[in-house]
């Protein structure tokens, strides 16, 4: 069981730590500064925090004390152009482990589109060319920013050379091979937001959020711009499920790290209104790969509600029963149940970014 949970904010990491059935706030490390990812490695135990500090650039910084000290180390980069006008690394968007048979091994998606591979715990980075250089590349477009981003990396804990990236908006990318080629699987989704010859182009689907299951990784899931899908082959198919009620928008999915038909969303109103249908915070579940879901709220505000939850603000623990759940206003829940109950840990945090259990 997690003993902490990071919560990265617009104003600092905040750590909270478990006491007795509930949790107190231990920490704030980064004060006043955006945190746009964390991740808390259980290999080795070391914890990274990512900042977002606008026109300074991105920050890295590594822990290998729980977040007790904290060292600062290089940041992914795009090597100089000669003419000072090549692209620049905006935000870290996505931090991974690359699996326990490459054990210093880590992965970062950025803001613009671009994936970056450490071998030296995050001292150096190396940009992966061979997905930059995709000529399909120059088809992404921006969704929640203005330019594409990749915001989600799944490895096969089976075999960490194959791997999933998802990009926003930019499709799904699978590479079975280290990295070294990549093919682009969407084959199933749509995108309702295109003219309808070019729904299906897979360079163009907006997943918004992509997770796998970690006792059967060729399973995952996709909260998409316009839809829930799922791929049992890993990415290979997507079916869609529809009919989910009160909405099939979101951001965020969480996965049960055994039961690959077990997921959590988090519904709202799409496109420019972005917030809980009917202003009624709900948490959606399935157990049997889509076929049905319940709707979870006991606890969750339900009159009056403008809580959206982003990408990585659903998380849950290695063990599959405690999910963490933070808002763009600011509002922190836990769950010791999957979902069917919640507690509010606290209400008056900066808007959350990031959640990770450690």
């Amino acid at each position: 069981m997690a003993d902490m949970l990071q919560v990265a904010t617009r104003k600092g990491l905040l750590v909270f730590a478990r006491e007795g059935a509930g949790w107190r706030l231990a920490r704030t490390d980064f004060l006043g500064e955006p945190v746009s990812m964390v991740l808390a490695d259980r290999r080795d135990g070391y914890w990274y925090a990512a900042l977002h500090l606008g026109h300074f650039g991105p920050k890295l910084w590594r822990s290998a004390d729980a977040g007790k000290n904290w060292t600062e180390i290089a940041v992914p980069a795009f090597a100089a152009s000669a003419d000072g006008q090549g692209p620049s690394v905006a935000m870290i968007w996505s931090l991974e482990h690359g699996g326990l048979d490459r054990p210093r091994r880590l992965w970062a998606g950025t803001i613009p589109g671009a994936l970056f591979r450490s071998d030296d715990r995050g001292d150096s980075w190396q940009l992966v060319e061979s997905l930059w250089q995709r000529p399909e590349r120059a088809r992404w477009f921006g969704g929640g920013y203005d330019q594409p981003g990749i915001h989600s990396i799944c490895v096969d804990p089976r075999d960490g050379a194959r791997l999933q990236v998802a990009v926003s908006c930019g499709g799904v990318w699978c590479s079975e091979d280290d990295g070294a080629s990549w093919s682009c699987r969407t084959r199933g989704m749509r995108a309702a937001y295109m003219p309808p010859e070019q729904a299906e182009l897979p360079e163009i689907q907006d997943p918004h959020r992509m997770q796998a299951c970690a006792a059967r990784p060729d399973t995952l899931w996709v909260q998409h711009h316009n839809g829930i899908f799922l791929s049992r082959d890993g990415a290979r198919h997507w079916q869609e499920i529809v009919g989910v009620e009160p909405s099939t928008f979101g951001f965020a999915v969480a996965v049960h790290p055994h039961e690959a038909d077990t997921a959590w969303f988090v519904p709202a109103v799409k496109d420019e209104c972005r917030v809980p249908v009917g202003q009624r915070l709900v948490v959606t579940r399935t157990r049997d790969g889509g076929g049905s879901f319940q709707q979870l709220a006991v606890g969750l505000p339900q009159a009056q509600c403008f809580d959206l939850i982003y990408r990585h603000a659903l998380a849950i623990d290695e063990a599959g029963q405690c999910l963490a759940m933070g808002s763009t206003t600011g509002h922190l829940w836990f769950s010791p149940d999957q979902g069917d109950s919640w507690q509010s840990l606290a209400g008056h945090l900066p808007p959350i970014y990031a959640l990770r259990f450690a």
